[in-house]
């Protein structure tokens, strides 16, 4: 089996397709602009996608006070020290940066949303 998207309830699905669109490479598979504002997004190889929607049904996590460890989207970058400048600029906020033993870099911001994003340059890449 493959997976074919993971789910959020955030509080605004569209500003943060767009958000993710523009600033991480994400294309819009499909985006309703009636509730649940329901968005699709598809990672740049198109094998991977993320949902976003706002549901009333339940609570939108309290994700900017979730410890990463919790919860993280996490992006393969070439230069995650380039791209976390780039994302701050664009209102994320930094958060942590790591180098594993191996050399691997993992730098975490979290986006406008206080979801944590890592941006991950793995020394012996892992997909």
């Amino acid at each position: 089996m493959k997976i074919e998207h993971l789910a959020l309830n955030v509080s605004d699905p569209t500003a943060m397709g767009a958000w993710y669109k523009a600033h991480l490479g994400m294309k819009i598979v499909l985006g309703l602009t009636e509730p649940p504002y329901t968005h699709f997004l598809a990672d740049d190889g198109g094998t991977v996608m993320m949902e976003l929607y706002h549901n009333t049904s339940a609570l939108v996590p309290d994700y900017p006070n979730q410890d990463p460890l919790v919860f993280h989207l996490a992006f393969v970058s070439p230069d995650p020290a380039a791209d976390k400048a780039r994302l701050i600029g664009v209102g994320a906020a930094a958060l942590k940066d790591e180098t594993l033993a191996d050399g691997s870099v993992l730098i975490t911001v979290r986006d406008p949303w206080g979801i944590p994003v890592q941006l991950c340059k793995r020394a012996k890449p892992m997909l």
